[in-house]
């Protein structure tokens, strides 16, 4: 028996008639009429009681519907999703990042692809560095967003955009009332900085602003995350540096300033990094759109 006997037979019990379930289906009369013919000599019952007009089911007729009906919807579900998947339009896609969600590129990136694509499912995963770029090696990650330019790996590898470095501040400290705060201002103050991803880079970026010789700024280091860091700025304890991507959430006592020098404001870069045999065509999808929002930066210019 093959999938278009129940197909038919499901027609055929729908419209109660052989005549209109064929012109449903675009087949001949004949044709769906011989099909249930089979389907009922293989089966060794009538499913169908043939009248002047039209038909209806017998009693086997009914509980046999009841069953192909179930079957034709989950075979039909299965090419739909298929389908869907081999176009990218469902399936799965997991990104891993160590940036805050709480404003931004990459969360404004998620928000469109998810409006685009509703059938995907997102799976977001937070790790470090050395634990995303692990991950994409094993293919539990199709991508990964970190911070800096990209770096020669066995991989592929787009950059993205760039985010302001942003000064937290308490809402009581002597700066919080200026609208930019320059490095030189910040020369004798404590900074506060997690030891997680991106807190090095931050510190590296602190560094290269106020070390001089003879001379680094005070950090005191934490191994803590970023929320964590700004209760504690928000405390008192000193002042912290950010992607501007982690200014969305409010934390009692903390205000965000741009840091700048006499060049503009310091930014931070961020590159996306997938494995170049990675043929999920969702990802294929979140690529592209990247490509579509920062057009000059994937294309090297």
């Amino acid at each position: 028996m093959e999938l278009r006997h129940l197909r038919y037979a499901v027609a055929a019990a729908h419209f109660r008639s052989f005549r209109r379930a064929a012109e449903e289906l675009g087949v001949k009369q004949s044709t769906l009429s011989r099909c249930i013919r089979q389907m009922e000599d293989r089966l060794g019952v009538k499913v169908f009681e043939r009248t002047s007009g039209g038909v209806r089911l017998t009693t086997a007729g009914a509980e046999v519907l009841r069953t192909s009906r179930h079957l034709v919807e989950t075979v039909d579900h299965m090419a739909a999703t298929a389908k869907d998947m081999g176009k990218g339009e469902s399936g799965q896609l997991t990104i891993g990042f160590y940036t805050s969600l709480s404003a931004g590129n990459l969360r404004a990136s998620l928000m469109e692809y998810a409006a685009r694509f509703p059938k995907v499912d997102i799976q977001t995963i937070e790790g470090t560095r050395r634990s995303l770029f692990a991950g994409l090696e094993r293919g539990t990650l199709d991508v990964a967003i970190v911070t800096g330019e990209p770096t020669a790996r066995n991989m592929k590898a787009m950059p993205l955009w760039s985010e302001r470095v942003m000064v937290a501040l308490p809402e009581g400290h002597r700066l919080a009332s200026n609208n930019i705060v320059y490095w030189t201002d910040l020369k004798d103050e404590t900074f506060l900085l997690s030891q997680r991803d991106p807190g090095p880079e931050i510190q590296d970026i602190l560094l290269a602003k106020l070390a001089a010789p003879g001379e680094r700024p005070k950090v005191i280091s934490h191994d803590i995350s970023r929320e964590n860091i700004k209760s504690l700025v928000g405390a008192g304890f000193g002042v912290s540096l950010m992607c501007e991507a982690c200014i969305g959430a409010s934390y009692v006592g903390v205000v965000y300033r741009e840091a700048r020098d006499g060049n503009g404001p310091s930014r931070i870069s961020y590159a996306a990094y997938w494995q170049g045999d990675n043929d999920n065509p969702a990802l294929a999808h979140f690529l592209k759109l990247l490509e579509e929002r920062y057009p000059l930066l994937s294309n090297g210019d």
